[in-house]
């Protein structure tokens, strides 16, 4: 069934639409929130959760792209469940690809930044990048993989996918105090 279609089942408020989501997307859904979280039971809660959301979100949301606005979704009850379980430690390899990433990036909710600008602005930088290192990238800052699992992906050395993301690093965080973002 197509995205469309499966839209157009939650417009109607027919149960079978996340039926028809969970066939189309429910292996990609599990490999995010593994990436993120590291116990079946919080992987499959947080899916649920997922479900529950998207069913009060359509309508009125209208997604144009199902997977896109399905993964974001994911990803972030995701990370608010890997908040809530390790609020005292902090040992998920989520983490540190997060702090990782924090080192270039602003933080939106302490400045007067558009969440939504910047990410316009991450993606275009993203477009400028070779397709090997925007991969690489979107593989471990989007989905949370390992390094040690981009490595085995791309048939590369892990230190060789940690110098690409460092230097991809780089050069977004210059490309973002180009556009006005200074960050330090």
């Amino acid at each position: 069934m197509n995205d469309e279609s499966i839209i157009e089942l939650f417009r109607n408020r027919d149960e079978q639409a996340i039926e028809e989501l969970k066939l189309k997307y429910g292996r990609l859904c599990f490999h995010i929130a593994g990436n993120i979280l590291s116990q079946r039971e919080d992987i499959e809660e947080c899916i649920n959760s997922v479900y529950y959301d998207i069913w009060n979100r359509i309508p009125p949301d209208e997604p144009n792209d199902l997977r896109t606005y399905l993964c974001r979704i994911v990803k972030n009850k995701a990370i608010d469940k890997l908040k809530y379980n390790s609020a005292i430690k902090r040992n998920s390899q989520f983490s540190v690809s997060l702090d990782e990433l924090a080192e270039c990036i602003p933080d939106t909710r302490q400045e007067d930044i558009s969440a939504q600008k910047l990410a316009k602005l991450i993606s275009l930088f993203l477009r400028t990048q070779d397709e090997r290192h925007r991969k690489i990238f979107i593989r471990r800052y989007w989905y949370g993989d390992s390094l040690s699992k981009i490595a085995e992906f791309f048939d590369m050395n892990e230190k060789t996918v940690a110098t690409y993301l460092f230097r991809t690093r780089k050069k977004l965080k210059d490309y973002l105090r180009k556009e006005g973002y200074y960050y330090e």
